[in-house]
């Protein structure tokens, strides 16, 4: 069975401590799927991100609202989508982390670091929504 055929999904309440629970969805993933360390790598890194975005950001740490992990493979792309159930955001006017007057900032920086380690990165239902894409290069 691919994950073509299979659904792989994580519902996780809005808590830090479920951030936890990504590695092993991950790892669960990875059983089926090759994915080089390298990518691995980014791919926890992404997904910790936007699921600390969901629980603080969208979700606003609420104890009823969930956040819902998903992976897609197919072909040589593996596509993870976190979404929240909080009114979103404006994605597209996000303050530069690189630039001098945010660099000390200690927030800021998870929309960045996914558009700079995922492949591919879109956001939907007005922010709500974000999709991270990774191209799986085998050798």
């Amino acid at each position: 069975m691919s994950l073509v055929d299979k659904d792989y999904r994580l519902e996780l309440d809005s808590n830090p401590e479920g951030v936890a629970e990504i590695e092993g969805f991950v790892e669960q993933i990875r059983e089926e799927v090759e994915i080089p360390d390298e990518l691995y790598a980014n791919i926890l890194v992404c997904l910790t991100e936007a699921v600390n975005n969901c629980i603080i950001h969208g979700n606003k740490f609420s104890p009823v609202k969930k956040v819902v992990l998903t992976c897609l493979k197919k072909d040589n792309v593996i596509s993870f989508t976190a979404a929240d159930e909080g009114e979103g955001f404006d994605f597209e006017h996000l303050p530069d982390p690189t630039a001098p007057e945010n660099i000390e900032k200690v927030t800021g920086r998870g929309v960045y670091l996914m558009r700079q380690l995922s492949d591919y990165l879109k956001y939907a239902n007005g922010g709500a929504t974000v999709e991270m894409r990774f191209n799986i290069q085998l050798q």
